[in-house]
C-alpha cells in the first residue's frame, strides 16, 4: 500500500477530489467555453488556410457607372439622391 501514496499520485487524487466538490457546477460552462474556442480556433485555422487562394470573380458584383443628374429634378433643385421631394422628408 505504500506504492499507492508514492509519487505525484496523491496530489493528483486531491486536485481532481477537490475539483469535483467545488467546481462540479461550473464544469459545464467551462466546457462549452472550451468547444466554442476550439469551433473560433477551427475556423480561423481554415480561413487562413484559405487567404492565399484567389476566388473567382462574382459578374453579379460591382458595376461601374456614371452619376447623373435625378430624372424629376427641376433645373436649380438641389438634389441629394433621395427620390423624396424636399417638403415631404421626415
Amino acid at each position: 500500500m505504500g506504492r499507492l501514496f508514492d509519487g505525484p499520485w496523491p496530489i493528483v487524487i486531491i486536485i481532481v477530489v477537490a475539483l469535483l466538490l467545488f467546481a462540479a457546477p461550473k464544469l459545464p460552462a467551462m466546457a462549452r467555453s472550451l468547444g466554442q474556442s476550439m469551433r473560433i480556433i477551427k475556423s480561423e485555422v481554415k480561413e487562413m488556410k484559405n487567404d492565399g487562394k484567389t476566388e473567382p470573380t462574382d459578374p453579379s458584383g460591382p458595376v461601374e457607372g456614371t452619376i447623373v443628374n435625378h430624372p424629376k429634378a427641376k433645373p436649380g433643385e438641389p438634389t441629394d439622391g433621395t427620390d423624396v421631394p424636399p417638403s415631404n422628408r421626415v
